[in-house]
């Protein structure tokens, strides 16, 4: 679903890449939680954006079409649903070492395929030594204690520095995040064309305000998207909204609200080059907490808070699990 103004000169230009939602949610539920496929149109294998929940968001894209290339003929030897996880999923970005940003990669891990998992220094120790450890879970990685099984590459990214990410045909530049005082992470994927023009994605792990977390890594990567958007590369965003306004500080626990999130954007339209630089930028909203309390809806209370603060012109997206989306 979308909200706001309609796409602006900037960002209607040829879509560049693809998205696909295998997880929207921030907990509770653990079938759909936050993690993200995308690939670049010039390509055909997928770089995942964390792994929160993956088999079942790959069986709810399929059941909405999200993957028309994948049919059960050419899946032999597997479903199509393991086609999916075993052949065009080519690496994970792990964002940072909460369990809700990776669970999914964790139990699946026994019939997953070799690739690599990028991520922080902060996030590969945690993945070394606390999940793939044969204590948590057998140890499917490359490195750590035990037996190493070796399924996965664990790769650490170093911040500001620009990697290629498996045989996505997608490189990226990883840049830190505060998030309740736990390290956390964004990756600025982008895709060389061979017009050399560019193009760009950010995805955003968990993350507080900079005023909550007394901290100043939004406003650094607010600098780095404004560039991206007066050079008209950056096609889309995905970043979180947890809460509805209202929650205490004390509760946000390094989390995002409507009113928070607008403010940050706010910064970044400041950025990017003043009033109306941002109108028509596509930005995901994502890792929403479902209540379990009687009559609450945060996600339709969230959504409402966005457009009736929604001063800057951008295109707000809900996805929801297994949706596609074009950028």
């Amino acid at each position: 679903m979308f909200l706001g103004a309609g796409l602006g000169y900037a960002f209607s230009a040829n879509a560049g890449f693809k998205v696909v939602a295998l997880g929207v949610n921030g907990g509770v539920e653990e079938g759909n939680l936050t993690s993200y496929l995308i690939r670049s149109d010039s390509q055909t294998r997928y770089l995942a954006l964390d792994a929160g929940s993956v088999l079942p968001g790959i069986s709810k894209a399929l059941a909405k079409g999200s993957f028309p290339e994948v049919t059960a003929q050419n899946s032999a030897p597997f479903t199509p649903q393991g086609a999916v996880f075993r052949q065009l999923i080519s690496a994970y970005f792990i964002s940072h070492g909460h369990l809700d940003h990776l669970a999914g990669l964790i139990v699946a891990s026994p019939q997953d395929s070799k690739k690599p998992i990028y991520g922080t220094n902060d996030t590969i120790d945690i993945l070394r030594q606390h999940y793939f450890n044969w204590r948590v879970w057998p140890n499917f990685s490359d490195s750590g204690s035990g037996q190493r099984i070796g399924t996965y590459r664990l790769t650490a990214l170093r911040p500001g520095q620009r990697a290629s990410l498996g045989t996505s045909g997608l490189s990226g530049v990883v840049y830190p995040l505060s998030h309740g005082g736990v390290s956390s992470s964004m990756l600025l994927v982008s895709n060389e064309l061979a017009s050399q023009q560019q193009e760009t994605f950010a995805f955003f792990g968990d993350t507080g305000a900079d005023k909550q977390e007394k901290s100043r890594d939004l406003g650094a990567i607010w600098r780095v998207l404004g560039e991206e958007i007066k050079q008209h590369r950056l096609k889309g965003m995905i970043i979180e909204t947890s809460f509805p306004n209202g929650v205490p500080d004390a509760q946000l626990f390094g989390h995002l609200t409507p009113a928070l999130l607008l403010g940050e954007l706010k910064n970044l339209e400041q950025a990017a080059g003043g009033a109306g630089s941002l109108k028509g930028l596509k930005i995901v909203i994502s890792h929403i907490k479902p209540s379990l309390m009687a009559g609450a809806d945060p996600r339709a209370e969230i959504m409402r808070q966005l457009e009736e603060g929604n001063r800057l012109g951008v295109h707000f997206i809900f996805m929801q699990q297994g949706d596609s989306q074009a950028f």
